[in-house]
């Protein structure tokens, strides 16, 4: 199914137009307005974009994978059922990385939509729930594992005691456990030079800076911002953009720098899209949102 929302009446979509003038930041286009593309889902999550600037999202309760497309603002399906996925995000080749919560497993999804499990456990135990990944400028992926109990498992308590942070090392699948002590790590965003990864313990209200090192491994822990984040993005000028009540940017010091607000119960995640990658891409609740931008997502 392909809706094309650019057909909608001019009655129509005022209704879904919620004026930015009184937000207005150097990071904002002037004049944007925050547009709601849909609200015809359950609850959207992940978006991540290809090199097109498509923006593929979940809407994890029905199961599927949807693709905004960028040139024509229209929706279709891309994936169904698609292993209740979660986080999602693009690996050097344009496959689809895909936190899918079903059975708690990592896939890997080819343009025809190809599964390949890359990883079931850890040392033998059943990962918590991956949720929110990211990918190095070696291929290396990073992944959150924090544990919300799902109506849809049969188990009932985590295999795996602490919540961890995890690595794959780039074509030697090798997995490591390199950061903890988080009480539900969540997002998780790295910059485009590669050299500092932010991750977001939502369970702590709070979000920490680490230094990514030639293997992979984390060190030098900071506290970056004293609020958690369900996902993150960041853009060329380096500033974190946090999810929750609406999304709340700070630049690369840690300072707040501005809000958007959103009109819904929760925002879950962001990322940038659009053919020139200037189009903030928000999900939130049931909904999608896009908002024109002055500064723009980053190309690995």
């Amino acid at each position: 199914m392909k809706t094309n929302y650019t057909l909608f009446s001019a009655i129509t979509i005022s209704m879904f137009i919620i004026s930015c003038k009184s937000q207005q930041s150097p990071i904002i286009k002037d004049d944007a307005i925050l547009v709601q593309v849909s609200n015809e889902y359950s609850f959207t999550e992940g978006p991540a974009s290809d090199k097109e600037g498509n923006v593929y999202f979940t809407d994890q309760p029905n199961d599927k994978i949807i693709k905004w497309n960028a040139a024509d603002n229209s929706l279709s399906v891309f994936k169904e059922p698609s292993g209740r996925a979660n986080g999602l995000y693009f690996d050097k080749d344009g496959n689809l990385l895909a936190a899918a919560d079903e059975k708690n497993e990592l896939w890997r999804i080819d343009s025809n939509g190809k599964v390949d499990t890359l990883i079931t456990n850890y040392d033998g135990k059943k990962l918590n729930g991956p949720n929110d990944i990211w990918v190095d400028l070696k291929g290396g992926i990073y992944f959150t594992d924090p544990y919300y109990q799902r109506e849809y498992w049969s188990r009932t308590e985590a295999e795996i005691e602490d919540k961890n942070v995890y690595y794959i090392s780039p074509n030697t699948k090798k997995v490591a456990v390199v950061a903890s002590e988080f009480k539900q790590p969540n997002g998780i965003i790295g910059t485009s030079d590669g050299k500092t990864l932010y991750v977001a313990d939502i369970g702590d209200n709070k979000t920490y800076s680490y230094s990514i090192q030639k293997d992979g491994s984390l060190t030098n822990r900071k506290l970056f911002a004293n609020m958690g984040s369900d996902g993150m993005t960041i853009d060329n000028k380096g500033n974190i953009y946090l999810t929750g009540k609406g999304v709340t940017v700070f630049n690369a010091k840690g300072e707040q720098v501005h809000h958007i607000p959103i009109n819904e119960d929760w925002t879950a995640n962001i990322t940038f899209g659009g053919v020139n990658q200037d189009i903030l891409f928000i999900t939130a609740m049931g909904s999608i949102y896009t908002i024109q931008m002055n500064v723009h997502g980053v190309r690995y």
